[in-house]
């Protein structure tokens, strides 16, 4: 299909689509404010504010994400649970970039593809709950739903749904972006010094040899390359990298979305790549509505209890024209669920011819409590999980294209297990998050490694 036909075809699917029209559907998973007159100054301001990121961005990912779906390519997309405004600084948002440069060297080096880096920053700050109020002590306040909406500390005025908290969202959120662009364009992500990606609380993991010798190898194939040509090799200064959040409150996507000069439609300026939770994807819901008629890729979370005709219908919503790169679909199914659920739903997508890039999320349907009370994760459950992913896809005929990860570059203790087999005992050193529990640097780069050696197996 031509690029002028598919767009064709698309104005026509969304011609009667503008970006408020969700406010006509039922939308789950939204706060309450108790000011209309305040919230609607708030998106007044905020439709006025700069953009984020930009069309061509956005149009250059979808780009590469297409390719990731014919193999040419394999998504890194990871990050933060959710992001608070405290940790909007150097030192998280340098190791968060650390983090996901380290796992896309070892992924390019093992897996021979380019690496497509996308960060859960700098807009994830929404989270989905499982209630609307939460009860201590006999009192009851509105959930926590991320520092976008309100804050964690049990007050009245503290749980308040504060509009104006999106404001503060978008400025540490271009904060964080000015940041990683500047590392980047200076050279951070240079492939010459890949050694300067350390992280020095990790220098004794039990992977940190076998990370110094990739490096090595990756610096002595770049100086032979260069002595072949006889020039240095300016294209490995930097890398591309993407943003992506879920786009859960719809107040703040509404007001980013904007048309720009010499390009058709609609465009979320605040992300890269934003994608549907699995609790806000109905059909006849919001947050549906709100992504069929944006140009950006998106992404849909699928959980065990979606069915093959949902998520057909799903597909034919967000992407009826079958548009390389436009649609991503994060399955979480939970170590013990996959295997039973996942390959129906491959089989059902193939069948009908529709072109998607599978991601597996091995966080989300893994977490547990432990029994002091702490929300977990079992990283031989988060293991599981991938490998099973891969070779599910290869028995379907499909392609795993890339994982989504919660991760994070300090040195907590959230997760269970991994190379220095953390225990519950553990958790209580250094348990730091808000609402998740993330991979540590450590687990994070033995992810990376895992899917190496078992693509390695598969191919």
């Amino acid at each position: 299909m031509s690029t002028a036909h598919a767009t064709a075809i698309s104005a026509s699917h969304t011609s009667d689509w503008t970006p408020s029209s969700w406010r006509d559907k039922p939308a789950l998973q939204m706060p309450t404010y108790p000011d209309a007159d305040e919230l609607a100054a708030t998106q007044a301001e905020l439709r006025a504010l700069p953009p984020l990121v930009t069309s061509r961005e956005i149009l250059s990912l979808k780009q590469q994400l297409a390719e990731a779906q014919e193999g040419e390519r394999f998504l890194l997309q990871g990050g933060d649970c959710a992001e608070t405004f405290a940790e909007c600084n150097s030192d998280v948002i340098s190791n968060r970039l650390k983090v996901l440069l380290q796992m896309s060297l070892v992924l390019v080096h093992g897996l021979k593809v380019p690496v497509v880096r996308v960060g859960r920053f700098a807009g994830q700050y929404a989270k989905p709950r499982s209630a609307d109020t939460e009860t201590r002590d006999g009192v009851t306040l509105p959930s926590y739903r991320g520092d976008i909406v309100n804050s964690p500390e049990f007050t009245e005025q503290a749980r308040r749904p504060d509009p104006r908290r999106m404001i503060k969202a978008h400025a540490r959120s271009a904060m964080t972006m000015n940041f990683v662009r500047s590392l980047i364009d200076g050279g951070f992500a240079d492939l010459h010094h890949p050694e300067y990606w350390g992280l020095g609380w990790v220098s004794q993991s039990p992977h940190a040899a076998d990370y110094q010798k990739m490096v090595a190898g990756i610096g002595d194939a770049v100086r032979f390359m260069e002595t072949l040509a006889g020039r240095r090799m300016q294209s490995l200064n930097r890398v591309d990298f993407y943003t992506s959040h879920e786009a859960l409150l719809l107040h703040y996507e509404e007001a980013q979305t904007r048309q720009v000069p010499r390009a058709d439609g609609w465009f979320n300026l605040s992300t890269h790549f934003p994608w549907i939770g699995m609790r806000t994807a109905a059909l006849d819901g919001a947050h549906l509505e709100y992504f069929r008629g944006i140009r950006n890729p998106v992404a849909v979370k699928v959980g065990p209890s979606v069915t093959p005709d949902q998520l057909l219908r799903v597909i034919d919503a967000l992407n009826p024209d079958d548009e390389p790169g436009r649609l991503g679909l994060i399955h979480r199914m939970g170590a013990e669920h996959i295997a039973d659920k996942l390959p129906s739903l491959l089989d059902a997508v193939k069948r009908e011819g529709r072109r998607v890039l599978w991601v597996c999320d091995a966080m989300h349907g893994n977490t547990e409590s432990t029994s002091n009370g702490y929300k977990t994760r079992q990283f031989k459950n988060i293991r599981s999980e991938i490998e099973q992913a891969f070779d599910l896809h290869e028995a379907a005929g499909t392609r795993l294209g890339g994982v989504h990860l919660e991760l994070t570059g300090e040195n907590v203790t959230e997760c269970l297990g991994g190379a220095r087999q953390l225990t519950e005992v553990d958790l209580q050193r250094d348990y730091r998050t808000t609402v998740d529990p993330r991979l540590n640097y450590e687990q994070a780069l033995e992810i990376a490694m895992l899917i190496v050696r078992k693509r390695g197996q598969l191919a």
